[in-house]
């Protein structure tokens, strides 16, 4: 929840051009998610299907507003960003399929969309995990680009293209792998 509440104003941080304290609020939306996931890893009756459901969900909308507002802010380029947002909102679609799919009948919009219903987990492809780190390391060296004075360096460039990269590549092994990485539950 932090995370959802922290991506608006981490927005609001980037187009009135405060960097240094995004820089700030991002690192702390950064160990937010890595208590979340010790906790999650640790202690079993932390665990939930709510939390299953809000931590992906998290990042997709940090992700969303920081790339659009770094983009907006000229710190990465419109066609990343378009490539980004199109490739989670394919993911989001798909999930939306499966849950509908998988969802026993008669079908309720209040099963649909009771994240404690659990009918079906999607399990992230390593190319997939990787490209969520490589997204996430732009995101931080583009927000310290105007900070430290490099938002014309040619390493951030590639960075660029290698976020690019990463991300057709995940979304091609989601297409490719699509069915392997769905596991439905059953017994719901």
């Amino acid at each position: 929840m932090t995370r959802i509440g922290l991506a608006p104003v981490l927005g609001y941080l980037i187009l009135e051009e405060d960097f240094n304290v995004a820089l700030g609020v991002f690192a702390l939306a950064g160990l937010t998610d890595l208590l979340d996931g010790f906790i999650a890893r640790n202690w079993a009756n932390q665990k939930s299907a709510l939390g299953s459901a809000l931590d992906p969900l998290a990042d997709k909308i940090l992700i969303s507003i920081l790339y659009v507002s770094l983009t907006y802010a000229d710190l990465i380029p419109v066609p990343l960003t378009y490539m980004i947002i199109s490739r989670d909102v394919m993911l989001i679609a798909a999930v939306f399929y499966v849950r509908y799919r998988t969802l026993p009948t008669p079908r309720t919009l209040s099963k649909y969309f009771n994240p404690c219903y659990a009918t079906a987990r999607l399990k992230p492809t390593l190319i997939s995990k990787v490209n969520t780190a490589v997204q996430l390391i732009l995101v931080a060296a583009s927000l310290a680009a105007p900070v430290f004075n490099y938002a014309d360096s040619i390493y951030l460039q590639i960075l660029w293209c290698f976020t690019a990269l990463t991300t057709a590549a995940s979304a091609y092994s989601y297409y490719h792998y699509g069915r392997k990485t769905v596991q439905v539950i059953n017994g719901k």
